[in-house]
């Protein structure tokens, strides 16, 4: 800060924090004493570098597109429509289940947000979503892969369905290997001709209990 006094905290390391505290307990559960505290800094100098709360979400929901939700904007760069679709169920099961990350999806849980105040930080989820909808949709009307009488709109729809669903589940206790099922199942069931392979092995390198058991799921 040239001309003033220098800051004594890291605006994106408390920034991660703020984002943390949002995905564990939603915009309408935090409050600006839980953010402040969480952050290590005062109400003043939370003002002065994000503005209010929900200007400092908007900036969470920047920093967890970019971050932890990245696979979302990624997806769409896989070549088939089989393998985007596995790029976003993969990854919606490693957002919410993998190694340390709170369950649930921070999007999903804003869109629940209800309360009059928390109108703003909903639309603004809400038309991010339907953003990211819409590039799904392009990208399967482009697909050499769509199955014959998919409509690319519905399919976006229904991705999103499984995503948000993977997050709920997720958020209700389901593990990472449950959901790395449903995900699979999922991708089975809209590209049946997809490759058998059981996480990139084949079912002997796999061992004999791979035919009976769901397969962890492909790349696609």
């Amino acid at each position: 800060m040239p001309g003033g006094r220098p800051r004594g905290f890291d605006p994106q390391a408390a920034l991660d924090r703020a984002l943390e505290l949002f995905r564990r307990q939603g915009y309408e559960g935090t409050s600006l004493t839980d953010l402040t505290a969480a952050m290590g800094i005062n109400r003043n100098s939370l003002y002065a570098t994000y503005g209010n709360k929900e200007q400092l979400f908007r900036q969470a929901l920047d920093r967890y597109a970019a971050g932890p939700g990245a696979f979302a904007a990624e997806a769409p760069a896989e070549p088939t429509a089989r393998a985007v679709v596995a790029r976003m169920l993969r990854g919606a099961v490693e957002l919410t289940c993998g190694e340390h990350a709170p369950p649930g999806c921070l999007s999903v849980n804003a869109v629940h947000a209800c309360g009059p105040e928390s109108a703003p930080v909903r639309a603004e989820v809400v038309a991010r979503r339907a953003a990211g909808e819409g590039v799904l949709r392009d990208r399967f009307a482009r697909a050499p892969d769509l199955p014959p009488g998919y409509d690319p709109a519905t399919l976006a729809r229904l991705v999103h369905t499984l995503t948000d669903g993977i997050a709920v589940q997720a958020a209700s206790g389901h593990d990472r290997e449950q959901l790395l099922q449903v995900a699979e199942l999922a991708l089975r069931a809209l590209f049946p001709a997809g490759p058998p392979e059981v996480a990139g092995r084949s079912p002997e390198e796999a061992g004999p209990r791979a035919a009976g058991r769901p397969r962890a799921l492909p790349e696609g």
